[in-house]
């Protein structure tokens, strides 16, 4: 841990502090938020032992980091999004190894809410904020790979004004690393999963190859990373009924989750998929104090889902019902980003990032004819969203009227972005090749957001530092359109809205072992293309165009975090709150005639808990690393006029996808410069999926566990280029379930070489 005095490069004591530039401007505004509710609480920025994108932007958010030698050494990492695994409050929901649909939650949203969260590399957007949900508003991890990280900084809540409303859960920012030299390294990776679970006992297998390429030369830099990743899933969904068909054996009883028998007739979506990622990143730099970085991304994915039945007739031979289906999906991604910054740490510093993701292909062929002929051939569907994507433009300046340690430090910036949804389903008369057809469904729409931002570091004395920010956005949808065969073809009105989210920060730091930092933040958070125009199945069957006109979240946050700095280590204790007006939430209500689940504004929501983190070095004995978080939430919907139920109510019951506790715990042994031996543990409680909290049974498909695993792994550094490690995650062998059955003990080995 690094230590220094308080605010590193605070006034000096003879410096009279003035007023802050921003603060005669954010008075107005700030006025009507001055009534928040009594206690609620205001966090921090983590001093860490290299600097943190809090610490280099001076955001005043509380930050979590990892190093890439850190993930090296005590993760078994195949995926960009496996390096967040034990960080404080963060869960990614990953199925299997490969799977494209791994949204992140963190202490306050669920893992079923991709776009209350950002998440970023380089400075270039990977959040899918075409949608907000664990299907295809997931983050683009795969545009990563995990041999070009240096660091991952979690930035919890919405204090910073740099970033928008989207961040009020958290935003992952991803720092991948130029070479200063030539570098090249290759890497192997095995992973084998025994799974066993109703019908299904299997052993599933991954293999992942990665190789990288870098030089500098003069004023130029390059780097080149390839993977390619060959990937079998357990049993992605089952196939259940009330009752199983007659004349038929081997189907299992069991209970849905809300406690009414069902039967498991099979298991569905039994995954192989084929992924390849290629990067190339060239920097040159102008001068010592100007760089341009240009990143070119491309990603494909061929996967194939079959079912597998559990059902025999007398015979022996298998039975199916018309529940069993097969898909084939393909994909290609491209990504692009332009960033030219200025460092010369002197009175004026900018930078301009612009970037683009596009889908280029996205077609996913699936059956709806009768098995077991439908494997191969016959009717099926093509859901097709290519053309789907994004455009973002950053502009950001840093004004230091003093220098680096003057009493301001002032930073300012503009944004735009937009979001484009293109999602027809066309019927085919053969799902394998066949062409497209007639269409079946249509959503498509745009959305698009222009905002201006400013924040002042003030710091008052030795002790005291303040942050004042503020974010204006103006925001559109437009272009929506919504078909389906039943009710036929709408354009959609064009939707508009705007606001400002004030921020405020207050930091004291008595001497260099204490640090007390008081955070509140309004946060808009606008409603995603597909919340406003995917088409919503009824309770009937039937397609129906959904709700254009949903307002956004408005979020009011607050923390107040207490750090203390240990020898080689810190603690810190995050008290902390968030009330979500408007909340967009998919619940139960009335769609024309028909009762139907889709999403809708949700009065208001609570949540406030508690989270302590630590982390040391040598504790005990030399070389024996802890690292551990717990966090307690109690997450409660408070008001919700638009729920449908003649039974039931969800006020007062628990928000959605949230758990009540989370724990991590993580130690790391490292005897010598060769061995690092790493025994992990993490915890989550239940959680409900339901606003009415009528998901009583957990532990059954589409139920929500609580869990406790357990990870091992053991790295050896041969020599100065060869490693290797082996490792367990899920080492107890838990089964258990997040809607969809979660891996079960999985071996890892890996062997890299480094030029």
């Amino acid at each position: 841990m690094k230590t220094s005095t308080p605010f590193p490069g605070s006034l000096r004591p003879q410096l009279r502090p003035q007023l802050s530039p921003l603060l005669l401007a954010l008075i107005a505004a700030w006025s009507p938020l001055s009534q928040a509710e009594d206690g609620a609480a205001l966090p921090e920025v983590v001093v860490k032992e290299s600097q943190s994108i809090s610490e280099k932007n001076k955001l005043p958010t509380t930050t979590e980091s990892v190093t890439a030698a850190k993930v090296a050494d005590t993760i078994n990492a195949m995926n960009v999004e496996d390096t967040l695994k034990y960080m404080p409050s963060v869960l990614v929901r990953k199925r299997f190894i490969g799977d494209t649909q791994a949204p992140m939650s963190t202490r306050t949203t669920g893992i079923n809410a991709s776009a209350r969260s950002l998440i970023y590399a380089d400075g270039m957007l990977l959040s899918a904020l075409i949608n907000n949900n664990n299907g295809n508003g997931s983050p683009r991890w795969f545009m990563v790979a995990p041999e070009e990280i240096e660091r991952i900084d979690v930035l919890y809540g919405p204090f910073a004004a740099e970033y928008p409303g989207n961040s009020y859960g958290a935003v992952t920012a991803i720092t991948t690393r130029m070479p200063e030299h030539f570098e090249a390294s290759v890497k192997a990776n095995t992973a084998f999963q025994d799974f066993s679970q109703y019908g299904t006992n299997n052993t599933y297998r991954s293999q992942e190859f990665a190789a990288t390429l870098g030089n500098r030369s003069g004023d130029w830099s390059w780097w080149f990373s390839a993977n390619h990743l060959d990937s079998y899933s357990q049993p992605v969904t089952y196939i259940t009924a009330a009752t199983a068909p007659a004349g038929s054996s081997g189907a299992y009883l069991t209970q849905d989750r809300t406690g009414k028998n069902i039967y498991v007739l099979g298991a569905g979506n039994l995954t192989h998929t084929v992924q390849d990622n290629a990067k190339i990143k060239l920097a040159y730099d102008f001068s010592p104090t100007l760089t341009a970085t240009y990143t070119l991304g491309y990603w494909q994915n061929r996967a194939d889902a079959h079912a597998q039945s559990y059902l025999s007739n007398a015979a022996g031979a298998p039975v199916y019902t018309s529940a069993f289906s097969s898909n084939d999906t393909e994909q290609e991604q491209w990504m692009q980003s332009l960033a030219l910054r200025s460092k010369t740490q002197g009175v004026w510093d900018w930078e301009a990032i612009a970037s683009s993701f596009y889908v280029a292909k996205d077609q996913t062929r699936t059956s709806t004819g009768a098995y077991p002929a439908a494997q191969y051939g016959g009717a099926g569907t093509i859901a097709d969203a290519s053309g789907t994507g994004w455009n973002t433009v950053d502009l950001k300046g840093i004004w230091r009227p003093q220098g680096a340690n003057g009493a301001h430090i002032v930073s300012f910036g503009g944004h735009y972005d937009q979001y484009k949804l293109v999602s027809p389903t066309y019927l085919t008369s053969n799902w394998i090749s066949g062409g497209n057809g007639a269409v079946s469904t249509d959503s498509r729409g745009k959305t698009e957001t222009s905002a201006l931002w400013a924040q002042d570091v003030w710091r008052l004395s030795q002790n005291w530092k303040a942050t004042l920010g503020g974010r204006y956005e103006w925001w559109r949808a437009f272009g929506g359109y919504n078909y389906a065969v039943a009710s036929g073809g709408i354009n959609q009105p064009e939707v508009r809205n705007s606001g400002f989210s004030p921020k405020l920060s207050v930091a004291w730091a008595p001497d260099d072992q204490w640090q007390v930092t008081g955070s509140f933040g309004k946060a808009l958070r606008f409603p995603t293309v597909g919340e406003l125009y995917q088409n919503i199945l009824g309770s009937d069957g039937i397609y129906r165009q959904p709700n254009p006109n949903l307002k956004p979240e408005r979020v009011l946050s607050s923390e107040l975090a207490i750090e203390r700095a240990l020898d080689k280590g810190k603690l810190r204790l995050s008290l902390f709150q968030e009330e979500v007006s408007d909340a967009l939430i998919s619940q139960t209500a009335t769609l024309g005639s028909v009762v139907s689940s889709f999403t809708q504004n949700v009065d208001k929501t609570r949540q406030r808990g508690v989270e302590f983190v630590v982390q040391k070095d040598d504790v005990l004995i030399r070389g024996l690393e802890i690292n551990g978080s717990v966090t307690y939430v109690d997450a409660r919907i408070l008001a919700n006029s638009s729920f449908v139920s003649g039974t039931t109510t969800s006020v007062g019951k628990r928000t959605p996808y949230v758990p009540e506790w989370r724990a991590t715990l993580v130690g790391t042994y490292r005897p010598d410069d060769h061995w690092a031996y790493t025994l992990a543990g993490r915890y989550s409680g239940r959680l409900y999926a339901t606003v009415d909290n009528s998901d009583v049974n957990t532990h059954t498909y589409q139920g929500f566990d609580g869990f406790m695993v357990f990870d091992a792994r053991v790295r050896y550094k041969i020599d100065k280029h060869w490693s290797t490690a082996v490792g367990i995650d899920n080492l107890t062998n838990k089964n258990y379930f997040l809607f969809h059955p979660f891996p079960e003990r999985t071996l890892f080995a890996e062997l890299k070489y480094d030029f």
